[in-house]
């Protein structure tokens, strides 16, 4: 059954371009759909239209009848003394209308009224009131607070005194708990941490409504949605599984317009040399050479219907290096901050050696960005203190940018922070950060979120560095820009120490994990990966131990056996990995080769998923093995 149409939608801001032209398609009741594009792309545009908050200049969007629709980025506006509490409490506004109404009718047959009417309605009252969950609200407020990381100080706070952050998660609690049939998450994962994020993923895939999600988290895409819409040049391309499979139908797509679009100025270079041919002939007295070359003009002209595909130009700017003499970067010796009566973090000690790659972890509000902030001398420590190493110089983005006279151009912004730069240099190193045209005069203040981030990037990216301190580095960003910064950090040999709740860039760099929890810093020296499962099996219930178990002596263990064993299933195993990594290398190369042929792509496409999958499965049980054969 459709749940959302929309057909021919047309909205424009300005005379000279539509940002949506003529936008079509269809989501089925249900359905877990995606909304890509870059920013700007029109995509919560969109969202404000289908909530009735914008009106389109042209087309329709027909929702199924008595559907319910929340956003989830639209803040609705509350009395001045509503807390946290009351702004999740006012989701069951429906069910305490019913209450009110179940309340009167009891009174009613109390007072002797025992019609078939009123008992019909208090009936049906009744067993809608309990499908609601009308008898338990307690519970589902518990549930979704915890989930989101609302605290019980949080909840009594006033809604009017939180962040936007605070408020976006209170407002998703909300519309949770309104039972809503079609959520619209407008980039639901900038303001949550990796708790609340994966909260979030499993109540969607056990939500009956429709969820249609515009995000640039990749991973949040691949675990939630089954469909992708991706809004470019106003209108929509459509493909048919999560962001995985988006990627790499979108290059497929790409390749296969080029090669037909090459193939057309091949035909069309062969004819126009045939055309100049006739044309000649023609000059030399034969006439109808002349008819034949007007012919065959028309038919090249005819046959230009394929414009050239382009993508994206790559940002191209990377982080300058700067050599660092000495073994230690920073450390760390008893640190504490507190604010108030509140402690952050008490007794730190801590040591980061050169070309180390740290990933600060922790929910919201532990303290992770104070941290930074103490690193860069923006805040000082309580107690303890912070020492550097000989010649460290280090570059910090903030999580929030903020440039001191928003009123400033961008081109007078960069002339401000890069003395003695001339006009057209900060402009040619604007264009380098997609500022071009008429957009260098823009003042700083109308940027969005994301154009900050790259304006302040671009004010300190050729600067030479060797410590590199990143607070939430993709927030904001779109996929392009997100795996931009990626590749500039990747060819980054120096010092990494970054906040980020963007489980894809953790995965890809941290090579050692700090945990802030409790007041205290957990160092783990692994990779994202491996902490996620020490992490997986420090949670598990410990198994009752039965109370007469028998003491086991080194003769029975027989240690020596058991490591023997696991010795050769290690050898076993290392044979199997060896052998799957060359099964994976080879489908790589079979892809390559078939990337004209979508069946034959999606096929191996799904065949490699699925070695590589093994081969993490195996590498997995070589981990355990290891261990056991105390290797």
């Amino acid at each position: 059954m459709i749940e959302l149409s929309v057909n021919g939608l047309v909205k424009s801001f300005d005379l000279e371009k539509n940002i949506l032209d003529g936008l079509t398609f269809q989501i089925d009741r249900g359905e877990r759909v995606g909304i890509l594009g870059r920013n700007g792309a029109g995509k919560t545009t969109l969202f404000r239209i289908l909530t009735g908050e914008l009106s389109a200049d042209a087309g329709d969007v027909v929702f199924a009848p008595d559907r319910r629709v929340g956003l989830i980025s639209q803040i609705p506006v509350y009395p001045a003394a509503y807390t946290v509490e009351d702004v999740l409490q006012s989701a069951f506004s429906r069910t305490r209308r019913m209450a009110e109404e179940m309340a009167a009718l009891s009174e009613q047959m109390a007072n002797g009224d025992e019609s078939r009417e009123t008992l019909r309605r208090y009936g049906e009252l009744s067993a809608r009131f309990e499908g609601l969950g009308g008898y338990d609200t307690e519970t589902a407020v518990n549930k979704v607070a915890n989930g989101l990381s609302l605290d019980a100080d949080m909840r009594a706070r006033l809604f009017d005194t939180l962040s936007g952050g605070e408020k976006t998660r209170v407002n998703l609690g909300r519309l949770i708990l309104e039972d809503t049939d079609v959520l619209l998450l407008d980039e639901p994962t900038n303001h949550l941490d990796l708790h609340a994020t994966e909260w979030l993923e499993e109540y969607l895939a056990s939500f009956r409504g429709t969820v249609l999600a515009i995000s640039h988290d990749r991973y949040f895409l691949d675990r939630t949605v089954t469909r992708c819409i991706e809004v470019a040049d106003g209108r929509a391309e459509f493909y048919s599984g999560n962001y995985s499979f988006y990627a790499v139908e979108k290059e497929r797509r790409y390749l296969e317009r080029l090669r037909r679009y090459e193939k057309e100025q091949e035909k069309i270079a062969q004819l126009e040399k045939s055309a100049e041919q006739l044309r000649m002939f023609a000059f030399k007295g034969m006439d109808k050479t002349y008819r034949r070359a007007k012919s065959m003009e028309k038919r090249i002209e005819r046959m230009r219907t394929t414009d050239k595909p382009v993508r994206e130009r790559a940002l191209t700017a990377q982080f300058v290096s700067r050599d660092f003499y000495g073994d230690e970067v920073f450390s760390l010796k008893g640190v504490s901050k507190s604010y108030g009566e509140r402690t952050l973090f008490h007794d730190v000690e801590l040591s980061v050696e050169g070309g180390e790659r740290i990933a600060l972890l922790g929910d919201n509000g532990m303290g992770k960005t104070t941290l930074l902030r103490l690193l860069m001398e923006q805040e000082y420590p309580d107690a303890g203190r912070i020492k550097f190493g000989p010649a460290v110089r280090a570059a910090y983005l903030p999580q929030i940018v903020r440039f001191d006279e928003p009123r400033r151009n961008l081109v007078d912004t960069m002339l401000w922070s890069k003395r003695g730069v001339t006009t057209q240099a900060a402009r040619d190193r604007l264009a380098r950060f997609h500022f071009q045209g008429e957009d260098v005069f823009k003042s700083v203040g109308v940027l969005s979120g994301g154009e900050l981030s790259r304006l302040y990037l671009c004010t300190i990216m050729d600067e030479a560095v060797n410590l590199l301190i990143l607070d939430e580095p993709t927030n904001h960003l779109d996929i392009a820009s997100r795996e931009w910064i990626e590749e500039a950090v990747e060819a980054y040999d120096g010092t990494l120490l970054f906040v980020s709740h963007d489980r894809y860039f953790i995965n890809r760099f941290a090579t050692r994990i700090w945990e802030l929890e409790g007041g205290t810093i957990t160092d783990y020296r692994v990779g994202f990966e491996r902490y996620r499962r020490i992490k997986s099996e420090l949670q598990k219930p410990e198994p009752i131990k039965n109370v007469k178990e028998k003491n086991i002596t080194k003769k029975e263990a027989k240690p020596a056996h058991g490591q023997q064993a696991a010795r050769r299933r290690l050898t076993i195993c290392e044979r199997e990995i060896a052998a799957q990594e060359a099964a994976v290398a080879s489908l790589e190369e079979q892809l390559a080769e078939a990337a004209a042929d979508y069946e034959k792509y999606a096929a191996l496409y799904e065949e490699k998923t699925a070695a590589e999958a093994k081969l993490g499965e195996l590498m997995e049980q070589w981990e355990a093995l290891a261990e056991e054969a105390g290797e």
